[in-house]
């Protein structure tokens, strides 16, 4: 929410080449507390002045020598990167309020001035424009925090495939259905394992073969969707020597429970077995 300091701490900007119009309003923001007024009667200086000060609201008459406010409106567009004009005009004629309106300007006081129709008009318009510059504020926090967090992941991910590396010779992503989706290592190779374009596993019949008891141990941890430590297992290769593989996997579940897979490491034990 928005305080009723920060409403009247709020930077103004009065544009209206009348300075009995510029002084009335003046005298009405200062009654009614407001702390950051500041005024001009030349429409030519409202672009230098809303660059530099970033004012809150601006009270813009439409009706101006050089430069009305229509055109006012138009040169300050470029600064207001968001689409948002924080313009509230000031006209005595009808037919400008619409038109005002489709450019950008966000409300209008009517002329002759009408003191609680002012106040009432400026502190709404002040209230929607500060929260909504409150919400910028906090979608660009939530956008920085959100790349922090990335990067974070991204550096704690390298930094747990570096120790996965270093642990074991693989480490294997699947999915529901066994099918691959992350391999960091030479794993295809080892367990003599084809994969299509999509990643999805094949074997190769005329490759190495398994012990089929330890083999189906294996499935049917997986097909429990149980976790295993350290299983070892057998490879045969195709000149009758004997290679085994140690892995270790576990099942993964999304915040719902589900099953989503497994994930493990793989590493070839073959020298510490013999």
């Amino acid at each position: 929410m928005i305080s009723k300091q920060e409403i009247l701490n709020a930077r103004i900007l009065i544009v209206d080449d009348q300075p009995a119009n510029v002084l009335l309003l003046e005298e009405i923001l200062r009654a009614a507390c407001y702390t950051s007024v500041t005024s001009t009667t030349d429409p030519k200086a409202v672009f230098a002045l809303h660059r530099d000060h970033h004012y809150d609201l601006i009270l813009l008459d439409l009706l101006m020598p050089g430069m009305d406010g229509f055109q006012v409106m138009e040169a300050l567009k470029p600064l207001e990167t968001d689409s948002y004009l924080p313009v509230l005009v000031i006209t005595a004629q009808p037919n400008h309020k619409l038109r005002a309106l489709n450019i950008g300007a966000k409300d209008f006081i009517a002329k002759p001035f009408d003191l609680l129709e002012v106040k009432t008009r400026i502190q709404n318009m002040l209230e929607v424009r500060l929260l909504y510059k409150k919400l910028e504020q906090h979608n660009r926090h939530l956008e920085q925090t959100v790349l922090e967090r990335t990067a974070q992941l991204r550096f704690s991910e390298a930094r747990f495939r570096r120790l996965t590396e270093l642990s074991s010779d693989w480490y294997w992503e699947q999915d529901e259905n066994g099918r691959f989706t992350e391999i960091y290592g030479p794993v295809l190779e080892m367990l003599g394992i084809e994969i299509d374009d999509d990643l999805h596993k094949s074997r190769d019949e005329q490759g190495p073969q398994w012990i089929e008891s330890e083999r189906d141990t294996l499935d049917a941890n997986l097909a429990a969707k149980r976790p295993f430590l350290d299983f070892v297992y057998t490879r045969i290769n195709a000149d009758g020597t004997k290679q085994f593989l140690m892995v270790s996997g576990e099942p993964m579940f999304d915040a719902l429970g589900r099953f989503t897979g497994y994930r493990g490491t793989g590493k070839d034990v073959t020298d510490t077995m013999r």
